[in-house]
């Protein structure tokens, strides 16, 4: 059955075979003395790879507790990190059990994802660890001598990405993790063992899902290219508040780095037409400077309500031709 407790979706096995959704009850009390040394793990999937480790009516993901002894949670399939359009897992219990549980993940996932070549070499692949951002500097370590040695004894790279400030209220950042799935286990494991020793990180690892209440409904699924979808917005009186009563309203998309070329055009043709057709004003970020934990350009557009629905629409059939083809 499945069991949402803060804004989480926990599945478990269910007698009849299906897959049940309801609220939790309140959390029982820690029941032995190992409770202490239970740790939490963060990272990130796409929607398709959420579902294939929760399974038929929940069975892969139940096989994936019983076989590790971790709990296994998913942020609800509308529930993404911001910046991205991925869903977070969220494996806890003994660091062992973690890592094993983050083990049989990785691996299902790449045997779904990966063609045997006959190569020597396993296929190298990547994971996004979440960590607060106060979290990362005890990675990093002084003058990065931690992430240096934990890079050499892995032999995966491992790349702390900035924190985003297009999110205010958003205080994680994210760790890529690439290499076959055995330096991808060394170095999470690594990491892992370090985050245990921060009383800041085990102090707040069981947060309740932290993004939901911020950021629902202002992401959308990728149409050909197409990312996430965030309404700017901005402090007042120590309230957020959204400006769209304001007729100079702000919002960022995420577009696919290999098809901005299309929102550009041949000299920025493409992109002053939808100016002017639409009224509002674009602006393309840089390259290399991307949607956070993704590959997406940011294309913010400003102006009315109606502008930037001219605007977006024009964008995404823009974007949409080259699938068409």
């Amino acid at each position: 059955m499945a069991m949402e407790k803060g804004g989480e979706c926990e599945y478990n096995s269910s007698t009849e075979g299906g897959l049940q959704e309801h609220k939790s009850q309140s959390p029982p009390p820690p029941s032995s003395d190992n409770e202490e040394n239970k740790i939490s793990l963060k990272f990130l999937v796409s929607n398709a790879e959420a579902g294939s480790i929760i399974g038929k009516g929940g069975s892969t993901i139940s096989d994936f507790q019983s076989r590790s002894g971790a709990r296994i949670q998913l942020s609800r399939n509308n529930e993404f990190f911001p910046g991205t359009m991925d869903r977070i897992v969220t494996a806890s219990g003994p660091i062992d059990d973690v890592l094993e549980a983050v083990d049989l993940i990785l691996n299902k996932l790449l045997d779904e994802s990966y063609v045997d070549n006959g190569g020597d070499v396993g296929p190298r692949s990547k994971v996004r660890l979440v960590v607060p951002n106060s979290s990362c500097g005890g990675i990093i370590g002084k003058g990065g001598a931690v992430i240096k040695s934990f890079i050499e004894d892995s032999g995966a790279s491992i790349k702390i990405l900035p924190q985003d400030d297009n999110f205010p209220g958003l205080h994680d950042r994210l760790v890529i993790v690439i290499g076959t799935l055995g330096e991808q286990m060394r170095a999470v494991k690594l990491i892992l063992h370090k985050l245990a020793k921060d009383a800041h990180y085990v102090q707040n690892m069981n947060v309740p899902f932290p993004y939901a209440a911020a950021y629902a409904g202002m992401n959308y699924g990728p149409p050909n290219g197409v990312g996430g979808r965030f309404p700017n917005i901005r402090y007042h009186q120590n309230k957020m508040e959204s400006n769209s009563e304001e007729r100079n309203n702000s919002v960022t998309i995420g577009v696919a780095d290999e098809r901005i070329g299309l929102v550009l055009g041949r000299n920025g043709r493409s992109v002053m037409e939808i100016s002017q057709l639409s009224g509002a004003r674009i602006k393309i970020s840089d390259r290399g400077d991307f949607m956070s934990g993704t590959s997406e350009r940011k294309v913010t557009i400003t102006g009315s309500e109606r502008a930037i629905n001219i605007a977006e629409s024009m964008i995404s059939k823009k974007v949409a031709t080259v699938s068409d083809r």
